[in-house]
């Protein structure tokens, strides 16, 4: 008996299991998909660079890599001061300028003197690395590094030897700071420099020279949970300007083998490629200043809160991340205009986008399929979502019960099965007519997140139509605010 009971359930569960896997499979994925990593990377939003080294006390944005080490003393370093403003300006991680081109290590390396551990800074047993890694573990943020392959101080630089220098310092970060969320490569590599003092222009071939994918190996290996930022990614890829914005279009996909370290149709980053197979969202970096180090003359320079808005919805809400940029000053810290206005910004966007006026409504739709109903648009659980049966005109309408005022709508695709939609129509109800809504910008991708920003409308219904998809849309949410 209690055999042939256990056999039961077990065929029971069995049963429920493959119900459950056939309702799913009616929505197939639509090729490339991201991985676990890469939804929790997305999902961080918003987080921090930070920028920080020789050039801060030599009054320089790239160093020619002969700065005296002895410049590098900061009076006052507080990285838990940077990682309380950090927080309080919503940022979720930050990563580090552990190297810049001038080749100056903030932490102590065993690779070159040319590092913290030869300066005044706490008698050359200070690590910027460390502290900041510490003060992250203290605060709940997230960290990252980034490492410039370029180095302009080395006299190996363009050898074969400079490779293995390379790598012994990517090891050192990636062993002994903890757990890293992202790993920061970019593409400014080669050029003048001081080079042991041979103060040359050299020239490397930018695609092949550094071994791109021995190097990501290590990552991999060593940081298995770290996103890898480079122009192509793989896991996450520039947007093609250091201006903070993605193209109104935007699509998390490339095509691989293409995009390369210094890739010469660079701006076509800010959109995509509607047909790539390579599953890479945009990151939208950004300084809060007009340069990436701290200069005092720009002090009465830094980016206004209704600037950064600006920003977070040309970036969050074109379905790309933002990667903030804090120059801190010469005496190790955050400047406070700096940290006042990223506050700011934060609650500025925390209150435009609080009250979600469609929360918890049931809308109407034109058809469904299985499980993935409309009422998953507003139930507030990011792993349900509605799938029409359509691929063009398939429709979602909010009744609001009575008029209510609306400047912003925000959707989400369900980007675990893919990025879809094409393009998409806002309508609201004006009497018994629907009004085509103009936002000013185009209506082409959501992806993870679009948020589009109008004049008020007061309206009592809202109706979203997808126009064209690559497949059934799948919806996960829609807010109006």
């Amino acid at each position: 008996m209690k055999k042939s009971l256990l056999f039961a359930l077990c065929l029971g569960l069995a049963t429920i299991t493959a119900a459950a896997q056939r309702n799913y499979s009616q929505v197939g994925p639509i090729q490339p998909v991201p991985t676990a990593k890469q939804m929790a990377w997305q999902k961080l939003e918003t987080y921090a660079f930070i920028h920080f080294g020789l050039n801060t006390f030599n009054d320089k944005e790239w160093g020619y890599g002969n700065s005296d080490v002895k410049t590098f003393n900061p009076k006052k370093l507080d990285c838990e001061q940077w990682a309380r403003t950090l927080v309080a300006a919503g940022m979720k991680g930050v990563i580090i300028t552990a190297k810049h081109h001038d080749g100056f290590c903030l932490w102590p390396t065993r690779t070159t003197d040319y590092c913290i551990r030869n300066t005044p800074y706490k008698n050359g047993e200070g690590d910027v690395v460390g502290e900041l890694s510490l003060a992250c573990k203290k605060y709940g943020l997230k960290f990252g590094v980034y490492l410039s392959p370029w180095d302009r101080h080395q006299a190996s630089y363009g050898s074969p030897y400079y490779l293995k220098l390379y790598q012994r310092q990517l090891k050192e970060l990636l062993s002994n700071y903890g757990e890293l969320f992202e790993v920061w490569f970019d593409g400014a590599n080669g050029g003048d420099g001081w080079y042991g003092g041979a103060e040359e222009s050299r020239t490397i071939d930018r695609r092949n020279y550094y071994n791109f994918p021995r190097i990501f190996e290590i990552v991999d290996s060593l940081q298995p949970n770290a996103i890898l930022f480079g122009d192509g990614g793989p896991g996450c890829r520039w947007v093609g300007n250091e201006n903070g914005f993605a193209g109104e279009t935007c699509w998390s996909t490339i095509p691989s083998n293409t995009v390369y370290p210094g890739f010469k149709d660079y701006k076509q980053l800010q959109f995509g490629w509607e047909d790539g197979d390579q599953w890479t969202p945009a990151e939208c970096d950004v300084s809060i200043r007009p340069g990436w180090f701290y200069h005092e003359k720009e002090d009465s320079k830094v980016k206004t809160v209704e600037d950064l808005c600006d920003l977070y919805y040309k970036s969050v809400g074109h379905n790309a991340t933002m990667l903030l940029n804090f120059p801190v000053d010469k005496d190790g810290l955050i400047h406070p205009i700096d940290s006042a206005n990223a506050v700011n910004f934060h609650r500025k966007i925390r209150q435009e986008l609080f009250v979600n006026l469609l929360k918890g409504i049931t809308p109407k739709v034109d058809s469904q399929q299985g499980k993935h109903i409309g009422k998953n648009i507003t139930d507030g659980q990011y792993d349900t979502f509605w799938a029409s049966k359509k691929k063009k005109d398939a429709y979602i309408e909010f009744q609001l019960g009575k008029p209510k005022s609306i400047t912003r709508l925000m959707l989400q695709e369900y980007i675990p099965l893919g990025q879809r939609v094409k393009a998409f129509s806002i309508y609201y109800q004006q009497g018994k007519n629907w009004v085509r809504l103009d936002p000013k910008e185009e209506t082409t991708t959501i992806g993870y997140k679009r948020i589009l920003r109008f004049d008020m409308i007061t309206t009592s219904g809202i109706r979203i139509v997808i126009d064209d998809a690559k497949g059934c849309p799948c919806i996960n949410s829609v807010s109006a605010f």
